[in-house]
């Protein structure tokens, strides 16, 4: 009977086609990123408003808000750029600031306060490069990709035709050894005489801005705006992730919450059929790259806007808009947001806003990926989290390739017993192949005849035929969570094993693992029954070839989890074919 060999051909097949699809998805080359601009910072001799005068589309800054809540329209007043050399010569002439911590670096335009560049000085582009951080933030003709935040309204300083052009009291600022925390501050008076103070606070060691508006109402009249911040991009291909195969690029688009669902996002494409709005307290909206996101996070005290579209002039948009502020003459007041931008750090994520974690997606199969990842994690580092505590309760081994190895093995004792219940079955099937084929040769014309002596062979023996394939059936979820979970921790990147491997997170340079892997996997076929019928027995041994082509271009950390696994299959699995056949 065929059934078998048929279920476990199929299983293997589903296995391979499973991490095909999803490492086209995931699949990362490293490259290196431009450095940011050098912009030589021009002062304007008074703080006016900067013209827009380049013919952007209508929609690139959030429209008029009422008071009662945001306005969620499309009606929006463009930003200084319709394309990236546009944006770059607009920000090169109002001048720029910088600002430097030990985990960003900020380029920030003096024309609307925008951050048009930001660089993560712990990350770097190129493995080995120290001097070259990572690049997520960026205007240049090559990539635009920026943050973006204003007032907009009746009294609003960001209109349709111009933008605020701030001061600053020096053009870069740096956070010094002994010093927790840095701000800077951006100032701006209007014709009226309501002075703005725009100010950025960054603190050690992390990667949330915390931006203020400080509005004083000098004027003699009634003020009113309200608060936007946006996250706009082009559609360049994302730097920390140049594409599989295939040319299947990893996921790059927006993500938010609402309170009816926890996570939800929408690819660039989608946007430009059907844009989407929504009004939610405490949310968030991010826009989301392989390792690395940018979001927004406004007040969780009041109903936010959010929108994510796509505008006239082609760019990305994400944003939110928080409800409109009337101050009365001589009044003062704050309107505030976090900005993050950083690597896809969960455990650093869901203590910034609740289930901005969930960026880190590890598919539908998460609720297995979570503890997996947790266990990775204790391994690593000797820290354990669980809901949303960390505790330090040992000492990591500080080499996540030796995590990775760890892990599995704990995950193969954990199936222990469900796969020796399959190689005791693989091997009472080996051990039956002689009889099986002498009923071949018997009833070969007969195939009811063959069926139904095999079936009574199966029962006298006491062999189930699915014995061997259920359970790898089984453990497949757990494979592909952990296949997950190795693909998109950050953590795993330029991540060193030992020797040639100096970056879990790509290739292997020499292919050494994946023809181990392919060396394994044919040395336990050895090990099981041998298919009676001779295509089923050709397609069987080009499964290893097929699967080592296949790991060729998968993450070491991947490649690594899969050879340490078949290799302790081999072990337990050679152990109980012997005692099989020796009838122990």
């Amino acid at each position: 009977m065929d059934i078998p060999r048929y279920a476990l051909m199929i299983a293997l097949a589903l296995v391979g086609w499973m991490l095909l699809v999803e490492w086209n998805g995931f699949q990362q080359q490293h490259r290196a990123s431009a450095p940011p601009p050098t912009i030589e910072r021009v002062q304007p001799e008074t703080p006016v408003a900067g013209t827009i005068a380049d013919g952007t589309g209508s929609d690139d800054l959030p429209g008029t808000v009422p008071t009662e809540l945001p306005q969620l329209e499309s009606t929006i007043p463009p930003v200084a750029d319709s394309s990236a050399a546009a944006s770059t010569s607009s920000a090169k002439e109002s001048g720029a600031i910088q600002i430097h911590t030990d985990t960003l670096s900020l380029e920030i335009s003096l024309l609307g306060g925008d951050i048009i560049a930001a660089s993560l000085p712990r990350y770097h582009a190129e493995l080995g490069r120290t001097d070259l951080p990572f690049q997520l933030l960026l205007q240049s003709p090559a990539r635009n990709y920026t943050a973006q935040s204003g007032l907009i309204g009746p009294n609003g300083t960001d209109t349709a035709e111009t933008r605020p052009v701030f001061t600053a009291l020096r053009n870069a600022s740096t956070l010094e050894n002994g010093q927790k925390s840095l701000t800077v501050d951006l100032l701006h008076t209007t014709a009226d005489g309501v002075r703005i103070t725009k100010r950025f606070r960054l603190d050690r060691g992390a990667y949330v801005v915390d931006m203020e508006y400080l509005i004083d109402n000098k004027s003699a009249k009634p003020w009113e705006a309200a608060l936007f911040g946006q996250l706009r991009r082009d559609n360049s291909a994302d730097p920390s992730a140049a594409g599989g195969a295939l040319g299947i690029q990893p996921f790059v688009g927006f993500a938010t919450r609402t309170e009816e669902e926890p996570y939800l996002k929408h690819d660039f494409d989608s946007l430009e059929e059907e844009p989407y709005k929504a009004q939610t307290t405490d949310g968030w909206i991010a826009l989301v790259q392989h390792y690395f996101i940018s979001a927004w996070i406004p007040s969780a005290s009041q109903t936010n806007s959010y929108q994510m579209l796509r505008s006239q002039s082609g760019q990305n948009i994400g944003r939110f808009t928080s409800p409109a502020v009337t101050l009365q003459p001589g009044a003062s007041g704050i309107m505030s947001a976090r900005f993050y931008a950083g690597p896809k750090d969960q455990y650093r994520l869901v203590k910034i806003a609740p289930g901005l974690e969930l960026t880190v997606d590890y598919g539908w199969l998460w609720w297995i990926a979570q503890p997996l990842f947790a266990l990775l994690y204790f391994f690593a580092t000797g820290h354990l989290n669980a809901f949303g505590v960390e505790i330090n309760i040992a000492h990591g081994i500080a080499n996540w390739g030796v995590a990775i190895i760890l892990l599995t093995v704990l995950v193969k004792a954990v199936f222990f017993q469900l796969s020796a219940a399959s190689y005791k079955s693989m091997a009472k099937m080996r051990k039956l192949q002689p009889k099986m084929l002498e009923l071949r040769e018997r009833y070969g014309d007969d195939r009811q005849k063959l069926s139904q002596e095999t079936m009574d062979l199966y029962r006298k023996e006491k062999v189930n035929p699915l014995g061997g394939c259920l359970p790898i059936l089984i453990q497949m979820p757990v494979f592909l969570s952990l296949y997950w979970v190795l693909l998109e921790s950050v953590e795993l990147r330029q991540a060193p094993l030992a020797g040639w491997i100096k970056d879990l997170s790509v290739m292997d340079p020499y292919f050494v693992l994946p023809l181990l892997m392919g060396a394994s996997m044919y040395y336990q076929q050895t090990l099981n029954p041998p298919p009676p019928d001779p295509m089923q027995a050709k397609v069987m041994q080009f499964m290893p070839i097929i699967f080592t082509v296949f790991f060729l271009f998968f993450p070491a950390g991947l490649v690594l989890y899969w050879l340490v696994n078949n290799a302790l299959s081999i072990a337990q699995q050679w152990v109980i074919t012997r005692q099989i056949e020796r009838g122990t």
